[in-house]
């Protein structure tokens, strides 16, 4: 009868459940890379470049006064490859990345290419106006400003705090 504990340190991380193609993408990249270390100048030729991985981009979202201020990390994308969308209250970021690599030598000859398509879509608070929306793409992140309605913008108000007395 096998242990459970048995199948530990065999190199495959358990699946993530709630993912298949995780766990498949995994257990493939193991494979690979058993087939790999028989060759040992391809070895290191896929470090670094784990299939699947870092399509999801980052996003930090800021909101002030007058604007919702959305940032998404999307290094090695061009700005060609993303679609931006604003409807019915949700802002909708995709795209596609892809890559190429080779390595030749005088004795083999290796060519990889890794693409993948991604989206994120934010719900948007109903004081955002879809229709003033601005976005730029530099050095990889992606920066939209969403201004809010003219008509949910109120000035701060200060409150007078007042005496704790009672009077009798």
């Amino acid at each position: 009868m096998a242990d459970e504990g048995s199948s530990k340190g065999r190199g495959a991380p358990p699946p993530r459940y709630g993912d298949p193609f995780q766990s498949f993408r995994t257990e493939m990249d193991r494979l690979f890379e058993n087939f790999l270390s028989g060759v040992p100048q391809l070895a290191g030729f896929r470090q670094g470049v784990p299939a699947g991985h870092g399509l999801t981009p980052s996003l930090d979202v800021k909101e002030t006064d007058k604007e919702l201020v959305v940032k998404a990390e999307l290094p090695g994308i061009d700005e060609k490859d993303l679609q931006l969308t604003v409807h019915n209250g949700q802002l909708r970021i995709s795209g596609e990345k892809k890559s190429e690599k080779s390595e030749e030598h005088e004795n083999y000859y290796v060519k990889e290419r890794n693409f993948g398509s991604f989206t994120r879509t934010i719900p948007l608070p109903d004081t955002i106006d879809e229709d003033k929306v601005e976005a730029t793409f530099d050095n990889g992140v992606l920066t939209v400003t969403l201004a809010k309605k003219d008509d949910h913008i109120k000035p701060q108000k200060k409150i007078e705090i007042k005496s704790g007395q009672i009077s009798t």
